[in-house]
């Protein structure tokens, strides 16, 4: 239906968005574009994006990518749009991410921020979506992503989290 929507000009193109999909091994990236390419009927389908949960909590897909592999890498490599939703865990890691962990993130930095920067860093990640509750929230977040962490930072993050 969509890629008949598509060729109608009814939309420009449709995404994937998954809360545990790619986690569980229901599907991967390459089957998503198999799907695609055959409700097209052909190699050339209206497929552009593929949204995953990212984030301190749910963190397997920093790690995959950091690996360069897992759906982000291999949505990215296809062309595809990224899209992290839920980088705070539905607001949850604000309070549970510790002061110390935030120095180690970025000093400086609020919880938040500094959850949404690691979030943010991820490699093969195009969009984190993120919702807040003031225009301050909104400078705060643009201004805790000027500088996204390098590789090997947010490899060594990833690691404290999971030592802790």
């Amino acid at each position: 239906m969509l890629e008949e929507f598509a060729d109608a000009g009814r939309i420009a193109g449709y995404g994937i968005a998954t809360w545990s999909g790619f986690e569980a091994d229901a599907f991967t990236v390459p089957d998503l574009l198999a799907l695609a390419r055959q409700a097209a009927g052909g190699d050339t389908h209206h497929l552009i994006a593929v949204q995953q949960p990212v984030s301190l909590a749910m963190d397997r897909p920093i790690r995959q990518a950091l690996d360069g592999r897992g759906p982000l890498v291999q949505a990215h490599a296809a062309g595809l749009t990224t899209f992290a939703s839920s980088p705070l865990h539905g607001g949850e890691l604000i309070g549970l991410v510790a002061p110390e962990l935030v120095e180690f993130i970025r000093p400086g930095l609020s919880s938040a921020a500094a959850c949404l920067l690691a979030a943010a860093s991820t490699p093969s990640l195009d969009v984190v979506l993120l919702s807040a509750s003031s225009s301050a929230r909104w400078t705060e977040a643009a201004a805790s992503l000027a500088l996204p962490l390098d590789a090997r930072r947010l490899t060594e993050v990833t690691d404290v989290c999971a030592a802790g």
